[in-house]
Formats: structure tokens, sequence, C-alpha cells
């Protein structure tokens, strides 16, 4: 045999040798997530809310040709089994001096069952809406109002087991919130998961923080931001402080993109820091999710793992609705994001289908003796995954961007 047919051979032969090592490598990954997956499956806290669901008037048709998933970040002072936190872990959360629950993050992940791109649908938690045994309020005041009413009522009904009237009163909360999304956006609801505060705090411990990127220093004595200019990485306090920060530019669609950003990034390092793999690490996640993660009884974490990956990657669409005004006043004097809900619904049938030309906002959902008129950024921010991001309620297309963009 010639030198160069040994040499081909050779190459040939070191060749299918790390091809097959790459093999070997992915399966025993894929075995290590998997594996891990049903561990945070056994871990994680469930509801019935889809039970008490099907009681909404009015809801979308099931089959829409799509799973659509309300995902909510709560800011709950009681941990997923709703025993209340102690004080040095409020402390940690910035948030001790707050009562009650708040959803300040509420996004609707769009996941065609065609195989088609998914969409994250992000909703500024002021705005103002109908809350279903409520009153018109801010959308992320339905589940706290509703919880806190219900549980007033069972009380006075005699039912005197506190952990009873937590659960029925959580699912009351839930539902509100469910009827509210579904209402505002003529989407049906089919899966719910939440994360509260002290998760949140916990997961960014878990992967050594999150690298973020500002286009100016900012500070707010509110939330305890104070960050400067520039790429950083930020966990715990910070990282809450960061998300939740309200003096910014645009207000509650700024808070948003920082949001949307954040979690893609957040995303990105747990499947690529190793989590999986590393003891110390999965035990973190795994008391993370066990402390601070309630999803329905029949939500695949599969399912909801494949769109975390396809967020990672860039493949999932973020987009926020259209509103008419992002600084008006309801008749008891609070700030309130306000929107056009028929224009709203229509935004959202152009988003998950063909058409992709703008509603224009109108402005009858304004309260009285408000300002008028879109505020509505027309300057779309980019960010990583090679999308544009889009405040103004158009779909996100293809760019070339940076790993962590700088936001507001």
């Amino acid at each position: 045999m010639s030198a160069a047919s040994r040499a081909r051979k050779a190459a040939l032969v070191t060749g299918r040798t790390a091809v097959a090592l790459v093999a070997v490598a992915t399966l025993v990954f894929s075995g290590y997530f998997w594996t891990a997956l049903r561990l945070v499956k056994q871990n994680t806290n469930t509801t019935q809310i889809l039970e008490v669901l099907e009681d909404i008037p009015n809801s979308p048709p099931v089959e829409d040709g799509a799973v659509d998933i309300l995902l909510v970040g709560s800011d709950s002072r009681t941990d997923a089994q709703g025993r209340p936190l102690p004080a040095d872990v409020l402390r940690k959360l910035r948030t001790e001096s707050t009562d009650g629950v708040n959803t300040d993050t509420i996004i609707v992940l769009r996941v065609p069952r065609n195989g088609g791109k998914a969409s994250a649908i992000s909703i500024p938690r002021d705005t103002y809406v109908p809350i279903a045994g409520y009153r018109e309020d801010k959308i992320n005041s339905a589940y706290g109002a509703v919880k806190y009413l219900t549980a007033q009522r069972l009380q006075a009904e005699g039912v005197s087991d506190q952990a009873e009237r937590e659960r029925k009163s959580d699912e009351a909360g839930r539902k509100a919130l469910v009827q509210a999304v579904q209402d505002l956006t003529g989407m049906r609801v089919d899966h719910y998961a939440e994360i509260n505060l002290y998760g949140f705090y916990l997961l960014t411990e878990v992967i050594g923080g999150v690298r973020v990127c500002l286009k100016a220093g900012t500070s707010d004595p509110n939330s305890g931001a104070n960050f400067r200019a520039g790429e950083q990485v930020v966990s715990g306090g910070d990282a809450l402080s960061f998300v939740r920060q309200r003096n910014m530019p645009g207000g509650d669609l700024g808070r948003i993109a920082r949001q949307q950003v954040f979690m893609s990034q957040a995303v990105k390092q747990l499947l690529s820091a190793g989590t999986f793999t590393d003891p110390a690490r999965m035990n973190g996640l795994l008391n993370a999710v066990s402390k601070s993660v309630v999803v329905d009884q029949k939500l695949d974490l599969a399912t909801l793992a494949t769109q975390a990956q396809g967020l990672a990657s860039g493949n999932v669409e973020f987009a926020t609705i259209p509103v008419t005004n992002i600084d008006a006043r309801n008749e008891r004097g609070q700030s309130v994001v306000t929107v056009d809900r028929d224009a709203v619904k229509a935004w959202v049938r152009q988003l998950i289908g063909e058409t992709l030309t703008p509603v224009p906002p109108s402005t009858s959902a304004t309260p009285s003796g408000t300002p008028s008129g879109s505020t509505t950024p027309s300057t779309p921010a980019r960010f990583g995954g090679g999308k544009l991001l889009s405040l103004d309620g158009v779909r996100a297309v293809a760019a070339q961007q940076p790993s962590v963009p700088c936001v507001d």
C-alpha cells in the first residue's frame, strides 16, 4: 500500500472515530438531559387550573392550530407550596415592604402544531382591562385581587383549613388572569406555567448570573436597580432589579424589552452552562423548581424544554401587543397602559397568520380625561439570536446582532 493510500485510510479512520465520539457524546448528553428533565418534572408543583378554565364563558376554540402556554412571573411572598417566605429571603428579593400578589411578567408562548416558528407575545403588566369578578384594572392585579376576594369569601363561608383556602383562592386568581388574557388577545390558553420571585432569584444564582448590556448607567431606589453602562453579569437581587426597574424610557414597554432579552439570555446560559451534568448545579435547579414553579398537570415539560432551546437560539419570535397610551391615568389616578382591545385581537390574528400589515391603534380604550394616541415606541430594539425585537406590534425580522444586545 502506498504512503498516500495509508494516509487516506488513516484520515478515514480518524474521521469515523471523531464522528463516533461526537455521536456518543451527544447520546450521553441527551441521556443526562432527559434524566434531568424527569427529575425536574418530579420536583415541579402542579395546579388544577385547566379544570376551572373549562368554565370560562366565551372562550376561544380549543383547536386553533397551536398550543398556547401562558407564562407568568409572580411576585408572590410565598413559595410554591403557599408557605410564607422568611424575612431574610424577602430582604434578598428587595420586596419585604410590599404585600399581595402581582403578575409582573405575562407572556403567551404560541407553539404551532404544524412545526412552524413559535411566538412569545408579551402583555404590559399595567394594561387596563376588565377583570371578571373584580373591576376594570391593571391586568397584573387580576391574580392577586381575585385571590384575595376569594380567600375572604371562603373564610366567611366557614372554610377553616388555611391550605384549602390557599389552594382554592390561587385557582380563582389564576382563572381570572387567564380569562383576562383570553378576552384581550382572542387566544385560547391551553397550558399554564408560573414562577415566583424566589425561583427567579435562585435560578440566576444556579447559572452563575446572566450577562446583560445597558446603553447607559441607570438607578432606581424603588427596585434597588443600580447598574453601569455596558455588559455585566447580574444575579440574585440584582437580576430581579434589572427586570423590575420602573423609571426607565418607554415605561412598561421598556421593561418588557429588558425581560425578553434577559429571558432569552438566561435560557441560553441554563442550557449551555453544564447545569444538567453538574450535580451541584442540578441540585440547585431542583431546589429552585420545587420552591417556585407551578404548572398545570397536563403540561408536557419536554415540549417546554424544546421551546426553551428555540428561545435560546433565537428561533422564537418576541413581540409586544400594540397599545394606545403608556402613561394614561384611570379614574383612581393610577398610571395605566391603555389598549384598543379590538385592535389587539386583530393584531394577534395577523401575527399568528399570514397577513402582517400592522393595525393602527385607536383611542377608544383610553380612560376619560387622559392623553390619547399611540405612544408605542417606533424604533425597534435588536437582540440576540439574529432577531429584531419590535415594540410596536410588528413581527420580528432577521438581522445580524451581537449575542448580548444592549437595552435601555
